[in-house]
């Protein structure tokens, strides 16, 4: 029993992998705009997943969506952007609209597209005073850590935010 149990864990843990690593090639081979037409592309190639797992699978390869030269917005993996730190940084002061807290939460407006890289941002260089973030299209929401108080949020988002 549990020389079968080993061996699922395995296979899933190399399935894993191997999803992984055709996410990435797909997204730098190509523009993708929608997580349709990245499950789209998995599929022909094989792998067997649904959407809730494209989703986590994206989120812990940090792949973002984000704006491109001709106004779309592509995913991007997050090893990419960073070699385009200053052009990200613009991109986030550009996409930066608001902040606004609620106890251990803060909400961040941006503009419609940029919540995602704005939310890597956040998650890369804040990490002493946010445990993590969640964004959607156009807002991000903050979870603050304990004991942190909203100044020192603003301090550690101000290096890279225009908050």
């Amino acid at each position: 029993m549990y020389i079968f149990a080993f061996r699922l864990y395995i296979y899933t843990f190399m399935s894993k992998i191997n999803r992984h690593e055709a996410i990435k090639e797909i997204i730098k081979e190509s523009e993708i705009a929608s997580q349709d037409v990245l499950l789209e592309k998995l599929q022909k190639r094989g792998f067997e997943l649904t959407q809730a797992t494209l989703s986590r699978d994206m989120k812990e390869l940090k792949v973002i969506k984000a704006p491109t030269a001709d106004g779309l917005y592509r995913y991007r993996l997050t090893e990419n952007v960073a070699s385009l730190k200053s052009e990200t940084s613009q991109l986030t002061t550009y996409g930066f609209v608001s902040i606004e807290f609620s106890g251990q939460l803060a909400v961040v407006k941006t503009r419609p597209g940029y919540a995602m890289s704005i939310a890597a941002e956040i998650d890369s260089k804040a990490a002493k005073t946010i445990i993590g973030t969640v964004a959607g299209d156009d807002t991000v929401l903050l979870v603050l850590r304990e004991n942190v108080s909203r100044q020192e949020v603003i301090d550690s988002l101000s290096g890279f935010i225009p908050v």
